[in-house]
């Protein structure tokens, strides 16, 4: 009788221990993040490396743009305490007159040469164009910075779409096997993963340096207003002294 029931649950045991001895030797052997990549389908390894791509290209922009932005922020605003102490159109210097904001009021005053008694109206036409330059400058700050925005907004969705073709490529192996074993679910899950993690890791620095920019950009935009109303001011002045011509800037 003891026989009988030891033979039968050692028969069983026997396939259980063989095909668990199976799995652990059919275990990827490498699943390091690198060993993922390179055990991932080809779809899986363009989604990651465009998540790569995307990350190399945030993190220049951050370099890039940090260095314009701080270097003409630093000239925009002694520019604007420049043109806050000076009185009269007269008292700017050589270097002052080629700036591209005093450039714009000097091409204004030769266009309305003729018409500078009309105090109010060449008043309106400086303050257009000022605010189009204004606006100009807003467009320049902001080249390079947009394609944040749109790393931020997709890396996520390129990374789900990773996952979804990793366990897309599991739930093949399983039916093709027909097993539902680790070593033919693991891989495809990690691959998986892996894509979730890398559109993760593209998204968010972008997103929080993108903010990070927009409120630089805002600043250097407010700066350049600064600039705009001081200038508009000083050309006042001298329209009331009677002391404005086409040749005063």
């Amino acid at each position: 009788m003891i026989r009988q029931y030891i033979l039968p649950s050692l028969s069983l045991a026997a396939p259980a221990a063989a095909e668990a001895a199976t799995d652990g030797a059919a275990l990827p052997a490498d699943l390091s993040v690198w060993g993922m990549f390179a055990q991932a389908d080809w779809v899986v390894k363009l989604v990651m490396l465009g998540l790569v791509v995307a990350s190399i290209v945030t993190w220049t922009v951050l370099v890039a743009k940090h260095l314009e932005l701080a270097r003409q922020r630093k000239d925009a605003e002694a520019f604007r305490d420049r043109l806050a102490a000076t009185r009269s159109l007269a008292q700017l210097d050589g270097t002052a007159q080629q700036h591209p904001i005093v450039q714009e009021a000097r091409e204004e005053l030769a266009q309305s040469d003729g018409s500078l008694a009309d105090g109010e109206g060449l008043k309106e036409r400086l303050v257009s164009r000022l605010n189009r330059y204004e606006a100009k400058v807003a467009r320049k700050m902001t080249q390079g910075v947009t394609i944040l925005g749109t790393i931020g907004a997709t890396a996520p969705f390129v990374g789900l779409f990773g996952t979804v073709w990793g366990i897309m490529n599991s739930f093949i192996g399983i039916a093709e096997q027909q097993t539902t074993n680790l070593a033919v679910v693991a891989p495809g899950i990690a691959e998986a993963l892996l894509a979730t993690a890398l559109g993760l890791v593209a998204a968010i620095p972008a997103v929080v340096i993108y903010n990070h920019f927009a409120r630089a950009i805002a600043a250097h935009r407010a700066v350049v207003a600064d600039s705009a109303a001081a200038l508009l001011r000083i050309i006042s002045r001298d329209l009331s002294r009677g002391t404005l011509d086409a040749g005063s800037v």
